[in-house]
This record gives structure tokens, C-alpha cells and sequence, in this order.
């Protein structure tokens, strides 16, 4: 008997565009032999099922069911395609587990862990992985910039603490730029993490749990055409995403180790993809993505494709392991 899958897409945070994107791909890439999808967008103002004609049934928030003409439709697996709140940062991820509903992310713990990017850091840190040096603020803290050129130095990168797809980050290379990336990145987020430049080499690296093994998906090289891997550049091809990506057998072999260290360390399960720059050989982690993006732009696919994993088998891989689960 097919399973039916509620594909979740939308949020609440600024990549809602995006994560609708990645949930229609996954709705149309999963297997309609095994599966019953059912697109679920949840957004601030509505949780519906839409079908393909675009009308809308309320989700009912009780037991995460709807009705289509009489006849209530209820779900055995979620698949979360939620960029940002309350998908990537594991708040909807707790709601499942309290109504027992199985779904594709890491426990909702893990999820938040790796989405605070400065709580994601002080972990990664303390397995030996290196990273920037950095600062952190909370909205309303007393700022001294003297302070955060002496400690990260210049240029910077001023970031949101709890944000995705590159939203109110700024590469600061004079003082005087600082408080506008400032108030850029609390646009965004109550909190701030400010670190310092790496010079090198960035890469990506998709790793996932593949039928019950641990695996690098692929690497995949960015060179953005931009200042830095920014919105514009991850998302309207500006940048050129090489995979595999162009390393020395050092570089891949380290990289492909702190990669599955990290993922280990932050308890992950199904989906990830974590950033990196190479500063003397040695892969520098930046942070990690659990909701990585599905649309065709996206480097997760790309590197499933490296891989030779198709979409289909991928997603169909993460369903079977949350049921199993």
C-alpha cells in the first residue's frame, strides 16, 4: 500500500520563494510507485494542502490532517523542504514528534543546534575543526567597532546568526561600512556573528545518510562572480559550482574527514551540505545546511548527480529511513 507524504514547503523567514522551489521539485521527482505526495505549504498566515489545481485545504493543526471532498487525509512520513523557520530550525520538527508523525530531518535538537550558527561553531570547534575567528551580538548590545576590527580584523563578513541562502550578510572592508552591515544583518535576525575574512578556496560538500551508511554526496568548488557566495550568486547563477571540485588529494581527503566528523559531531541524520574555505590545505568551516536547497539551481542535486544518485532514489532514500526510523 503507498505511503502518503506530506512534502512541507514556505516558512516563515525570507527564503520562502526558495523553499517552494525545492518542494516542488521534490514533488516531482518522488516516487508516485511507492508514494501518495501531497504538496503542504506552511506559511505565516495558513497551513493548506494544495493540489495541482491550486485549491487549498486547511491542515488541521490537531493531528496535522486535511480533508479533500469528505475524505480526511492523513500522512505516515513528512519530507521537509523548509528553508529557514520553523523547518531548518527544527520548531515544526518538535510539533511532529510531540503528535508521533515521522519525518526526513534530524531530531529537532540537531536542527536547531546547526542553525544557530554561533552555537554550531562552539561544537565544531571542539572536535579539533577549524574556523574564522569570530564575534557575536545580541540586538541591543553595546558595539565597539575598534573592538571587532582588533578581534576578527578587516575585511569581515557581518552575518545574521539565524538565517540561510546568504539573507543580510555584508563583506565589510572599512570601519565606516561596519554599522550598515550591522543593521543589515539584525534585519534579519536579533543576533549577529561577525568573522573574519579567509582567503582560499571554497567548496561545498553534500553529506547524507544513504542507506544506513554515512556518505560524501560530492564536492563541489564555488567561484562567485560577486564579492563573496552570495543570494544573487547561489541563486541566478552567478557563480560557477565546479564538481568535482578542482583539489589536490590532500585537500579531498581532508576535507571529505572533517566533513564527516562535523556530521557526526552535530548528531545529524538525512540531508546536509557544509561550507568550507581551504586556508593552507586545511578546510575551514564556515557552516551547515540541513535543508539544503532542491531546485535545479541547487548544489545538492548536483552533487547527487556526481554521485549517481538519482533525485528520485535520494528522496526515496530519506522517506524509507524516516519510516524505518
Amino acid at each position: 500500500m503507498k505511503k502518503n507524504i506530506a512534502i512541507i514547503m514556505g516558512g516563515y523567514s525570507s527564503e520562502v520563494e526558495i523553499s517552494l522551489n525545492s518542494g516542488n521539485v521534490v514533488y516531482k521527482h518522488i516516487d508516485r510507485e511507492k508514494y501518495n505526495p501531497y504538496k503542504v505549504h506552511i506559511l505565516k498566515n495558513k497551513w493548506v494542502l494544495v493540489d495541482d489545481n491550486n485549491n487549498e485545504y486547511p491542515i488541521n493543526k490537531h493531528d496535522f490532517s486535511s480533508e479533500i471532498n469528505g475524505q480526511k487525509i492523513t500522512f505516515d512520513c513528512v519530507f521537509n523542504a523548509i528553508h529557514g523557520t520553523p523547518g531548518e530550525d527544527g520548531k515544526i520538527l518538535a510539533y511532529f514528534d510531540l503528535i508521533g508523525l515521522k519525518h526526513t530531518s534530524a531530531p529537532f535538537y540537531q536542527m536547531a543546534l546547526t542553525f544557530n550558527k554561533r552555537d554550531c561553531l562552539s561544537v565544531v570547534k571542539n572536535y579539533g575543526i577549524k574556523t574564522a575567528k569570530s564575534i557575536y551580538f545580541n540586538k541591543g548590545d553595546e558595539i565597539s567597532e575598534k573592538k571587532i576590527i582588533e578581534r576578527v580584523g578587516l575585511p569581515c563578513f557581518v552575518k545574521p546568526n539565524n538565517a540561510g541562502s546568504s539573507f543580510g550578510i555584508s563583506k565589510v572592508y572599512k570601519k565606516e561600512e561596519l554599522k550598515n552591515a550591522i543593521q543589515k544583518a539584525y534585519n534579519e535576525d536579533n543576533e549577529i556573528l561577525i568573522e573574519s575574512f579567509l582567503n582560499g578556496k571554497e567548496v561545498s560538500v553534500g553529506v547524507i545518510e544513504y542507506k544506513n551508511e554515512i556518505i560524501i554526496l560530492g564536492i563541489t568548488e564555488i567561484i562567485p562572480e560577486n564579492d563573496f557566495f552570495d543570494h544573487e550568486a547561489k541563486y541566478k547563477g552567478k557563480a560557477q559550482e565546479i564538481t568535482p571540485a578542482r583539489l589536490s588529494k590532500t585537500e579531498e581527503e581532508r576535507v571529505k574527514e572533517v566533513a564527516k566528523i562535523a556530521y557526526k559531531a552535530l548528531g545529524m541524520s538525512g540531508f546536509s551540505r557544509s561550507e568550507y574555505i581551504f586556508v593552507n590545505e586545511e578546510p575551514h568551516f564556515l557552516e551547515m545546511n540541513t535543508v539544503p536547497g532542491m531546485t535545479e539551481a541547487s548544489l545538492l542535486p548536483q552533487q547527487a548527480k556526481y554521485a549517481k544518485i538519482s533525485l528520485t532514489d535520494l528522496f526515496s532514500n530519506a522517506i524509507e529511513m524516516a519510516l524505518n526510523n
